[in-house]
């Protein structure tokens, strides 16, 4: 039974959708079905009912499924096992765009020299998608805003840096924060988002009115429309932003209760301990005192 079968199966079961899996797994259609036709017979047993362009899982399929996941996170698991420093692998590494810019470029170099047979898999996306990703052991690891929740048990957390807000504009000797907000513009942070949150409760406890004129969940393209004239926003001073954006004025929000805090999340139960070991540790290596906004250095 080839283990690369198990996987097509466990995608298809978690996008709903034969097309969607082989795009997630760069094969045809026709692979991914001919690969579940394969199991069935092996197992003598149907694992999906097809109807139009979704297919779900028999019952049986989903009495299989757990068992179809282990195997699959033990075969990953043997190169580990078989290294006898335990540092080679495939993790799969969940990042936020700002982190994607700001600090993992700086991890993957010290990996490089640290564990040079570990390969990294990135895999950007939103704070809430990864998350999501990281409960259902998409990835093995996440670098996200920190979760406005409790996490369960089996997800190890650690906050490993923090961002202060900052209201960012382009004018040269402006008014203060409430006064800008008020006369220009403005770029809404998504509130909706993990990080949007802590804006929106910043201008609800200053009774701060905004009408904005577009709202978004991207850091970056809220910096570039900020720098090409199209307002002013409230957002998290992000690590890299200063380097990208060297001619945004900045005024800051000197009040901890607003701060982002960038969250190191890890799966428990992936068995990588020891690669996630060293991937964690190359980050806090990088941040280190730097567990400051930009703006505060």
């Amino acid at each position: 039974m080839d283990v690369r079968f198990l996987s097509s199966i466990v995608e298809v079961v978690e996008v709903g959708s034969i097309a969607e899996a082989a795009r997630n797994q760069n094969l045809t259609s026709a692979a991914i079905s001919q690969r579940i036709k394969s199991l069935e017979t092996t197992l003598g047993c149907q694992l999906l009912n097809r109807t139009g362009h979704s297919a779900k899982p028999t019952a049986k399929c989903l009495k299989l499924l757990p068992r179809f996941k282990r195997i699959i996170s033990e075969v990953e698991a043997i190169p580990g096992d078989i290294d006898e420093v335990g540092l080679s692998g495939e993790l799969r590494v969940g990042a936020i765009s700002t982190v994607l810019l700001g600090v993992l470029p700086k991890v993957l170099q010290e990996l490089s020299y640290t564990a040079p047979d570990l390969k990294i898999k990135i895999t950007p996306g939103t704070s809430t998608d990864l998350y999501r990703k990281l409960t259902d052991k998409k990835i093995d690891v996440s670098l996200t805003v920190n979760p406005p929740f409790v996490t369960p048990k089996n997800i190890k957390k650690e906050v490993i840096y923090f961002e202060e807000l900052g209201l960012i504009h382009t004018h040269k000797n402006a008014p203060n924060l409430k006064e800008l907000i008020a006369s220009q513009p403005y770029i809404q942070y998504d509130k909706l988002s993990w990080g949007g949150r802590l804006v929106e409760r910043y201008l609800y406890d200053n009774q701060l009115t905004v009408t904005p004129v577009c709202e978004i969940d991207s850091l970056e393209s809220i910096s570039i429309m900020v720098q090409q004239g199209m307002g002013v926003s409230l957002i998290p001073m992000w690590k890299g932003m200063k380097n990208l954006f060297n001619n945004l004025e900045v005024i800051p929000v000197k009040d901890k209760r607003y701060q982002r805090h960038i969250t190191l999340l890890s799966h428990l139960q992936i068995g990588k301990e020891p690669l996630i070991k060293v991937f964690n540790k190359a980050v806090l290596t990088q941040v280190g005192d730097s567990r400051k906004p930009d703006s505060a250095k």
